[in-house]
């Protein structure tokens, strides 16, 4: 039995990696301050209206939304339950399986997600222009953006 070791992590790979999660932290902050000062909404529950929005049939089974923000099934179903509450979406069984639950965006959470998609995007382009000139984070973000291009 062979047993395949992974070479541990250079150097410049964690130094990489540690920029790109200090971008991300300094970002996610002011993406999430942005949307909830302007729409009142939290930056999972923006992202999680993004991805109803833009799927075939408006809806999306809870594992697959999870999946899509990032967050584990019991976080997902609070998650949902806010956008509830607020009128944003609501939950659905699958009709050939009692036990598929699905999210599904309301006319109002589209309103909301159409209303916020401007601030983010704004947020985020502004946020990035910020750290450009950064020293220590600049170059990660002319990386990031070159690869968009």
């Amino acid at each position: 039995m062979t047993t395949s070791h992974a070479a541990p992590p250079r150097a410049s790979d964690r130094a990489v990696w540690h920029r790109i999660l200090m971008l991300h932290s300094h970002v996610e902050r002011r993406l999430a301050l942005a949307l909830q000062r302007r729409h009142g909404i939290g930056l999972s529950e923006y992202r999680s209206l993004e991805h109803l929005h833009h799927s075939e049939k408006s809806e999306l089974r809870m594992q697959d939304l999870a999946d899509r923000v990032g967050l584990g099934q019991s976080s997902v179903t609070r998650l949902v339950g806010r956008l509830e509450a607020a009128g944003f979406a609501y939950k659905d069984l699958c009709p050939s399986d009692r036990r598929g639950v699905y999210a599904v965006i309301t006319d109002e959470g589209r309103e909301r997600y159409r209303a916020a998609r401007t601030t983010y995007a704004e947020e985020l382009s502004s946020a990035l222009d910020a750290f450009t000139d950064d020293p220590e984070l600049g170059p990660t973000v002319r990386a990031l953006r070159a690869t968009g291009d």
